[in-house]
């Protein structure tokens, strides 16, 4: 005896379309694989509520499917042999009647119906309305990295929505808004295909020290006042550590000094860092220095 779609759902004959929505949601979320890993009982549910929402999802199906044209698998029924109704079939593992559902959502976005359980959008499954296995979803999601992340690569972990977590190889010289893709780690196919994949794009957080444009990055230096007038080496932080700079003597404030290849990374390349020179005055008054700075002054004059 075939199966009943509205039992399976929890719903009764009557509902509205809206009910029946809301209905699959629910259990769509309750039983889905990602939420249930290695529970064979849940993975089944899984997909006879997504038959029965397959079904009764569709207006027209469900018309034929209320009328007794079609049974549970959606399959024509037949009358007049010994009175009985050919292509009839329970529920099965794979959907209703084992036949196999036609999981097209053809109005439906699934992403939407799970209730955005992945943290992102995604594509619709591939492989059309045929009954053979098709392709999961894929799913969206951003990563915020420090610029230093970008430029020497490390390994992030990005947590989704429904509670999954994912370690992420951010590799080394990584761009702005560059999408890494990790295979089969999106939805799991509703109809025994290959699982998604999880697109995952990064954002590069801004940083408190240096201001980037495109590859190359720039940034103030304060450098001490003997140093400036006559010359002297200052400690530079980079993206990939300190090193020293060769101040070159009679420098002035705004004076900028290129660091070539310590930049960011843009388009595959890797720019420079640009140290703007920002003399710095003693923080206590030194006489030597207001007499040198007075005479200065009346050489102005």
């Amino acid at each position: 005896m075939a199966g009943d779609p509205y039992q399976e759902l929890g719903v009764s004959r009557g509902a509205s379309a809206d009910e029946i929505k809301k209905a699959f949601r629910k259990l769509a979320k309750d039983y889905h694989p990602d939420k249930n890993p290695g529970d064979k009982a849940a993975e089944d549910r899984f997909k006879r509520i997504t038959a029965a929402f397959d079904l009764l999802g569709d207006a027209e199906k469900r018309a034929k499917f209320d009328r007794g044209e079609i049974d549970a698998d959606g399959r024509e029924q037949y009358r007049g042999f010994s009175g009985g109704a050919r292509g009839q079939g329970g529920f099965g593992q794979g959907g209703f009647g084992g036949g196999g559902a036609r999981t097209t959502f053809d109005d439906i976005d699934l992403e939407d119906i799970l209730g955005g359980m992945f943290g992102g959008g995604g594509a619709r499954p591939r492989g059309g309305a045929g009954r053979g296995p098709t392709r999961g979803q894929d799913v969206r999601a951003s990563l915020e990295i420090s610029l230093e992340d970008s430029i020497q690569g490390s390994t992030r972990r990005i947590q989704f929505s429904d509670g999954r977590t994912l370690d992420v190889t951010i590799p080394k010289g990584a761009d702005d808004g560059q999408v890494i893709r990790l295979k089969g780690q999106g939805v799991p196919s509703p109809r025994g295909g290959p699982a998604g994949d999880a697109l995952i794009e990064l954002k590069i957080a801004p940083h408190s020290l240096y201001h980037r444009e495109g590859a190359d990055l720039t940034m103030d230096l304060a450098v001490p006042l003997a140093d400036a007038v006559l010359g002297g080496k200052v400690a530079v932080r980079t993206p990939d550590g300190v090193v020293n700079l060769t101040v070159p003597k009679g420098s002035n404030s705004g004076q900028v000094m290129r660091l070539k290849g310590k930049g960011a990374y843009a388009g595959g390349r890797r720019g420079d860092l640009k140290a703007r020179l920002m003399i710095q005055l003693p923080g206590e008054d030194v006489p030597e220095l207001t007499k040198a700075a007075e005479a200065l002054r009346k050489r102005a004059l």
